[in-house]
């Protein structure tokens, strides 16, 4: 049986990335019509079919739900990204389950003035997966507006109005940090902007719950932003400031982050893990950022996408349902970013 053709290769032909191929197939803005027009003649050529094309050749057209799948621009960013995977287990897991998805990136500008997305403007989903936290404005008006079911992946909202899956953070990074007290580390920082997401916020909780009960008070200049506070992009125009007073060991919130960190220690002259070690969180670590492989908190990535879909169908179908956040545990995965700390 000859291989399916994915979206990754013909962006690979093209020369363009993936959500550009994403975002012309199912004519998103952000691409010109003459770039489209050549995504879409290379996608006919190669023979891709999009999941839903694959599942009604399969089975009867009217036995599935079509469920949307939303996630901001500034998620899918220069990098191999961790929510585009995630999103691919989520397409993965619905068609396992006769369901389809349709992905909408949202534009930046969009999520500003709220202008909804073309999924709910012309009801084209039974249901509604949000990957990523959208400003909290944008978010009211979507739940308001979608008429359908929503679900969150990866984050939840502060009234616990709405069904989410997440992972274990703050028991995920409690585990990484005690990793490093393990290793004999004591000065640990951290690295992500505490409040920017739910997921963040859980992360540092756990770095500080591990700290405190090792008798370590966290030192504030060892809070460390990875991002651009005001856009949350780390990838246009940021730089990450080091403390002038040097941990031994730092604890990221994602793997961007802390190959992100190792780049910036190294162009400081520091090495990983001789001088200085590095832990991250997710277990996806993008390619082409830096050449240490990252001690990191594996996220069950498989597991929360077929959580996700069971819990939609479970609310499309009408059967006994329960709202609720789920929590997906993971694991650490040991690689080479740790040393010894004598």
């Amino acid at each position: 049986m000859a291989k399916a053709v994915k979206m990754a290769d013909i962006a690979k032909v093209m020369g363009v990335s993936t959500v550009t191929v994403s975002k012309a197939l199912s004519d998103q803005k952000g691409v010109s019509e003459e770039l489209r027009a050549k995504i879409k003649k290379q996608a006919e050529e190669m023979g891709y079919k999009s999941a839903s094309v694959i599942y009604q050749e399969r089975t009867k057209p009217n036995a599935s739900y079509n469920i949307g799948v939303i996630v901001s621009d500034r998620f899918l960013d220069k990098y191999d990204t961790f929510y585009w995977k995630l999103y691919q287990e989520v397409a993965t897991a619905a068609v396992h389950k006769g369901c389809f998805t349709m992905l909408e990136v949202l534009q930046a500008q969009d999520e500003e003035i709220c202008v909804m997305p073309k999924l709910v403007q012309e009801r084209k989903a039974d249901g509604l997966v949000i990957i990523g936290l959208l400003r909290r404005e944008y978010l009211e008006k979507l739940t308001e507006q979608a008429k359908v079911p929503v679900i969150f992946l990866d984050f939840y909202d502060k009234t616990g109005e709405c069904d989410a899956v997440v992972s274990n953070s703050y028991f995920g990074m409690y585990v990484m940090t005690n990793y490093l007290f393990d290793m004999g580390h004591r000065d640990i920082a951290f690295v992500g902007n505490v409040l920017v997401t739910e997921s963040i916020t859980d992360r540092y909780f756990g770095y500080m719950k591990a700290m405190y009960e090792h008798g370590i008070e966290v030192n504030p200049d060892w809070i460390i932003r990875d991002r651009d506070p005001e856009t949350g992009r780390s990838d246009q125009g940021f730089e990450m400031k080091l403390p002038d007073r040097m941990p031994t060991a730092f604890v990221c919130n994602n793997d961007v982050a802390a190959a992100m960190l190792v780049c910036r220690l190294e162009q400081e002259g520091y090495r990983v893990p001789q001088d200085i070690s590095v832990v991250g969180y997710d277990n996806y670590q993008p390619p082409g950022l830096c050449d240490v492989r990252i001690t990191t908190y594996e996220v069950d990535m498989q597991e929360m996408a077929r959580r996700t879909i069971k819990k939609m169908i479970r609310k499309l179908s009408g059967e006994t349902y329960k709202q609720s956040v789920t929590i997906v545990n993971g694991k650490i995965v040991y690689k080479e970013s740790v040393a010894h700390h004598v």
